[in-house]
């Protein structure tokens, strides 16, 4: 059974030790089908540092950010989820995490699973660390001199692919976007 955890975070910096999460957006696909879609805004937790560039990349303010939830009411929400569609004792049930330079949103995920979480099963009890990204594939086309780019940012790759990405930056619109980056990348390229 195939179970992959697509997901986004916007975050309000680049340090996942020093700055924290304020979107993460996810999809949840089990053997082909979505079964789970959620777009929660956090505040980060007390102490993480907010770069007002990061914020301004988000399009999100400050009074923006004191409405949204509480990071612990966010993570009490995924485990919730999370709960639903692994058992976490086995270890061959497991989301493959995937994502955009999904290492990026993992270090971030795992550093807000740590101080949210108050039990002894991490994220690694929920997500398997066999990560699916398309980006690595990317590059192995620049390599071989098939694709040449500006850059290799998400909005940038999607526009080659004819993938529509208008809200760039905000995490349910990317990840939404690399669900079908991803299902582009794997018919041309992985077949």
């Amino acid at each position: 059974m195939s179970k992959i955890f697509y997901f986004d975070c916007e975050t309000t910096g680049l340090d996942s030790s020093k700055n924290g999460i304020i979107q993460i957006a996810f999809s949840l696909e089990i053997d082909g089908k979505v079964v789970e879609e959620r777009d929660i805004r956090m505040k980060p937790f007390k102490g993480d540092i907010i770069d007002s560039a990061a914020l301004e990349v988000n399009g999100v303010t400050i009074e923006q950010i004191k409405d949204f939830q509480e990071p612990e009411d966010a993570y009490l929400e995924i485990l919730s989820v999370f709960d639903e569609y692994i058992d976490k004792y086995d270890k061959n049930d497991k989301f493959f995490p995937s994502g955009y330079n999904v290492d990026f949103d993992l270090n971030f995920f795992s550093a807000f699973w740590k101080k949210a979480s108050k039990s002894k099963y991490g994220v690694g009890s929920y997500c398997n660390w066999r990560k699916l990204d398309p980006l690595p594939i990317l590059y192995f086309l620049v390599e071989r001199g098939d694709l040449k780019l500006e850059n290799y940012k998400l909005v940038t790759v999607c526009k080659h692919f004819g993938i529509e990405l208008d809200n760039a930056h905000d995490a349910l619109s990317d990840i939404r976007a690399t669900v079908e980056l991803i299902k582009i990348v794997k018919e041309k390229f992985l077949n």
